[in-house]
Formats: structure tokens, sequence, C-alpha cells
């Protein structure tokens, strides 16, 4: 990211995949901005070391900023917070909030569970078949900026295919 010349905006943690991936485009000379609710900040977790950091008041408000600063969203494996994350700014694109590309980075095949819930969502009737273009799945890091690249530039058109 540092060598490309491309920003980090993360969740401001300075444990787990958040920190080291923070230290690590931060190492390389990259510019890091983390935003982290006050409660989270408060129990030191916070990463202090970064370019910027915003401490807000709420995960509401976190997701916003987040939103806000960011123009693509990569998503690596992680918890149920990333998944709450995931499939809000999932939602967001199919109600046509934003148009900003979401690449899954499928480490150890993470994301096939993900994948097989909204086909499954898909077969029943619950979500139009264009709703796995709301999303691409890459292989590994290497994928992720040839898959932004690739990205569709248009807003996402939920009424495109019928059901």
């Amino acid at each position: 990211m540092a060598k490309d010349g491309i920003q980090l905006v993360f969740g401001g943690g300075r444990i787990g995949m958040m920190g080291v991936i923070a230290d690590s485009v931060m190492a390389s000379g990259g510019e890091v901005i983390g935003v982290i609710p006050e409660h989270l900040h408060d129990i030191e977790v916070g990463h202090e070391g970064l370019t910027e950091l915003h401490i807000v008041d709420s995960m509401h408000t976190r997701k916003n900023k987040m939103f806000e600063l960011s123009d693509a969203f990569v998503v690596m494996p992680g918890g149920l917070g990333t998944m709450d994350e995931t499939f809000e700014i999932i939602t967001w694109r199919q109600l046509g909030l934003h148009d900003k590309p979401v690449i899954l980075v499928n480490n150890n095949n993470y994301w096939e569970p993900f994948r097989a819930l909204v086909q499954h969502i898909i077969d029943n009737g619950y979500a139009r078949e264009n709703c796995v273009d709301l999303f691409t799945i890459v292989d590994g890091i290497d994928d992720v900026i040839p898959a932004i690249e690739k990205a569709p530039k248009e807003r996402f058109d939920p009424l495109a295919k019928v059901f």
C-alpha cells in the first residue's frame, strides 16, 4: 500500500491483524488513519502511532467515518465485528448509498461460507441474483489492487435483474 501511495483507513486498534497491518504500512512509509470508538480507546487498544487517529463516540460513528474516508473496502478474515461491518458496507452498496469496491480477501477459503450464505439467500428468493456483484472475493492480498482497478464504476442497480 505504501509503495503504491495508498492510504490505509482502519478501525484504529493496535492489537490483532488491524495493528499488524497498520504497523506494516507505516514501517513502509505509508499513511495510516485510524477511527476508534472512545470506549475501545479508553481500554487501551487504540493505536497511538498513526498518521491520524480519530476518536469517535460510537461504533456507528466509527463505521460512518471510515466510510467517508475510504475509496474502497478491503476486508480481511475476522470476527463478529468484521462480519457486521462487511454486511453493512455491502448493504449500503445494495441500497445505492455508494459505488465503492468491496473486496474480500479469501485467505484459507475464509469467505467461502459467506459466498454460500449469499447464494442461499438468493436461492430462497430473499435477494436478486445480481447481489453477488456487490462484492468481489479474491484469493489473496496480491489480488486486491487489480480487483479494485477492475471494479465497475457505476452504481449498483438493485432492480437490474428480477427474481
